[in-house]
């Protein structure tokens, strides 16, 4: 009778022979199946951080960007922070009589704006109008504080799960495993800073200052003694589409050697990134299982993946089915 141990090396010496990756990378990713969107990361990973290899890449140099909404965690049927923006349109409305009979505000308050029958561009404007409105004033702190509180109570409302437990386990596994061979591992979202920041650790183990996202206005003030970084009603940068690559100049200074999106918006994050010299790796995330999550792309109002689409032909960015290549979705 064989036992498990000499199937688990029969296993590893048949991985190792078919996609030439060493027995040290073989059991990563165990929720990934074995297509070749797997291999190709893992060969990655081992091509540049394997000393001696023409592909290696020092510590200071091995960066990577991961896009946030419907990249890391679940976007549909909205953005997170949209719908943090609604529930906090409703929390503020008794404070604010002005916005009871102007728009945004009134299709908030009385329940239209659930993402249904909006435009791609009604989506985008509205998005951003609710989320620095009910902003202001905040200092940045109070608003992370007021972001987890909510996230620690509020669920997604098609799947019916805690936000937390809408993170995409495989991403999980992709962050830590690049973190463990010395990859820096960083998000850029076009939700505001101060809100991923809230549950960035939590939920990916990313520290708060490795997320660049779109950042309000702000203003240095005193209250009570108290001297405070306070944001206004106006965004300062809005960081989607060209926006990402100036926002990873402004904040890493350096060019990323790998990038991961699942949208048009990180469609320049993905060609700067991966025309740089040297070793690159462009991946998109195509949500394409209607049976554990959602499926869609091109006609999505939330998360378009249209242009760059035709673009991954191209260059050949692997995309990444979720129906084929993970084995499982969420934790």
């Amino acid at each position: 009778m064989i036992s498990k141990n000499s199937l688990f090396r029969l296993g590893t010496f048949l991985f190792v022979l078919v996609t030439g990756i060493g027995p040290a990378f073989c059991n990563e990713l165990p929720s990934w199946n074995d297509t070749a969107a797997k291999r190709e990361i893992l060969n990655f990973v081992e091509r540049t951080t394997t000393e001696g290899s023409p592909d290696y890449l020092p510590r200071d140099q091995r960066i990577s960007v991961f896009d946030n909404d419907g990249t890391l965690i679940c976007e549909q049927p909205l953005y997170i922070q949209f719908a943090f923006a609604l529930n906090r349109v409703k929390e503020l409305a008794p404070t604010k009589p002005e916005w009871i009979n102007k728009e945004p505000f009134t299709a908030a308050l009385d329940g239209r704006m659930n993402g249904n029958g909006l435009t791609h561009e009604d989506e985008n404007r509205d998005f951003a109008k609710l989320v620095w409105s009910t902003s202001e004033n905040q200092a940045a702190g109070d608003l992370a504080v007021a972001a987890w509180d909510w996230l620690d109570r509020a669920e997604n409302p098609s799947l019916k799960k805690p936000y937390q437990k809408t993170v995409y386990l495989p991403m999980r596994e992709l962050l830590e495993f690049l973190r463990s061979k010395g990859f820096q591992t960083y998000i850029v979202s076009g939700g505001g800073s101060e809100f991923v920041r809230a549950y960035s650790q939590k939920f990916y183990g990313i520290p708060p200052e490795q997320i660049i996202g779109s950042q309000a206005k702000m203003v240095f003030v005193e209250r009570n003694g108290r001297h405070e970084v306070v944001m206004e009603s106006e965004p300062e940068y809005f960081t989607n589409g060209p926006a990402k690559p100036f926002a990873i100049v402004r904040n890493i200074g350096k060019r990323p050697v790998l990038a991961f999106g699942n949208s048009d918006g990180d469609l320049e994050m993905l060609l700067w990134t991966t025309t740089g010299g040297g070793p690159r790796l462009g991946l998109l995330l195509h949500h394409d299982d209607e049976e554990r999550e959602f499926a869609y792309d091109r006609a999505s109002v939330v998360g378009r993946l249209d242009k760059a689409l035709d673009e991954a032909k191209k260059r050949s960015w692997r995309v990444v089915s979720m129906k084929n290549d993970w084995k499982q979705v969420f934790p």
